[in-house]
């Protein structure tokens, strides 16, 4: 009996071993090949809903569709609501992917990637300037007729604008369309419907921006690349926080179509506080503004987007923001304290959003930033 107890004591000893010894072999191999974090997409955001459609061109905010060059503005914004998932990064930094590699977007859906896609189709002009900022502009195969940069952008084949032409898209054979879900719902859920692989996102935050350039770049086995732009963006944002800290903030009005301007749960009104100002936009999302509304919150300065006019044409927006009933009496107006960014930048959830937050913060604290 003594023999017996003893050889099962030995046995047990030898399989505790082994075990150990597995364990650790399978923890090597997962560090050498990397693994990919869940980042669970979130609840997507129509604040827009109404005036999509008309959306001014070439941007990610919503706007009133009063000319074609604010026709894309976009809410297309909002990663934090959780752009896609199921990319993990390793904590040792990024990895090149393994695939096959399933993500999930903001809308819930799951798709599964073999490889990385060869084929890409973009329907709004921050995805299509993600994907060149990742270095993989080669393997764009069309894009929205507003995307206008990195210049090579424009020689891409076009699909159309929010409207696009699905029978085209169809046609390029896509292996990955990018998409705001905000922006172009519908055209989304008909290309599911054909069964393609459309990824949406919708940002709400600068870091749902950066999130999601992570997880397109995870995709796309490019997630050194996707790391390095991410780096820029926090840095660019370290800088804007740490010159603004002390300083006094103005009370800003934003008007980024002619009519319209963005409250609270949007990307732009973060930015206007990390740039050093308060926004006066009370009301959620994007809205068309009440005149008296502003005139009675009296903002210290007043921010416009660039948008593109026929030479010795006025920018509508400040030609509106000049001739409003009562305006001539709000202290930015008073002081001359009316100043235009650059719309690009400040209204595309992409890498240059960063840009867009660097040029508030210097139109709003000049004095700060040399």
């Amino acid at each position: 009996m003594n023999m017996k107890r003893e050889w099962k004591r030995k046995s047990s000893a030898i399989r505790n071993v082994a075990f150990v010894l597995l364990a650790a072999a399978l923890l090597l191999l997962a560090t050498a090949c990397g693994t990919q974090k869940t980042n669970e997409g979130g609840a997507t955001n129509n604040a827009a809903a109404g005036n999509a459609s008309n959306a001014a061109a070439g941007n990610n905010a919503p706007g009133n569709g009063a000319t074609a060059d604010n026709a894309a503005a976009g809410n297309e914004a909002a990663a934090d609501n959780g752009t896609a998932a199921g990319n993990e990064v390793a904590a040792a930094g990024p990895q090149a992917t393994t695939y096959p590699l399933t993500v999930k977007d903001v809308t819930g859906t799951e798709l599964t990637f073999a490889a990385a896609p060869q084929r890409i189709v973009t329907l709004v002009p921050s995805e299509t300037e993600i994907v060149y900022a990742l270095g993989a502009g080669d393997a764009v195969a069309a894009v929205d007729n507003f995307s206008n940069y990195p210049k090579e952008a424009a020689d891409k084949p076009k699909i159309g604008d929010m409207n696009a032409d699905i029978e085209k898209i169809v046609s390029l054979k896509p292996d990955l369309i990018l998409a705001s879900y905000s922006m172009s719902s519908a055209v989304v859920d008909k290309l599911r419907a054909l069964k393609l692989p459309v990824y949406a996102s919708d940002p709400k935050t600068y870091d749902a921006v950066i999130e999601k350039v992570k997880q397109i770049g995870a995709v796309l086995d490019k997630a050194n690349e996707a790391a390095a732009v991410a780096e820029h963006m926090e840095q660019v944002r370290t800088q804007v926080a740490d010159t603004v800290k002390d300083a006094q903030k103005p009370n800003v009005y934003l008007e980024f179509s002619p009519g319209w301007t963005v409250g609270k749960g949007e990307f732009l009104d973060e930015l206007i506080t990390l740039a050093g100002g308060t926004n006066i936009a009370t009301e959620p999302n994007w809205y068309e503004i009440d005149p008296e509304a502003v005139v009675k919150a009296n903002p210290d300065e007043i921010i416009y987007a660039s948008m593109t006019v026929k030479e010795g044409e006025k920018n509508p927006i400040l030609a509106a923001i000049e001739s409003r009933p009562g305006w001539n009496a709000i202290k930015a107006i008073k002081n001359k304290q009316v100043f235009e960014v650059d719309q690009d930048p400040l209204t595309r959830v992409g890498p240059r959003l960063a840009d867009g937050l660097l040029e508030v913060a210097k139109k709003l604290h000049p004095d700060l930033f040399h």
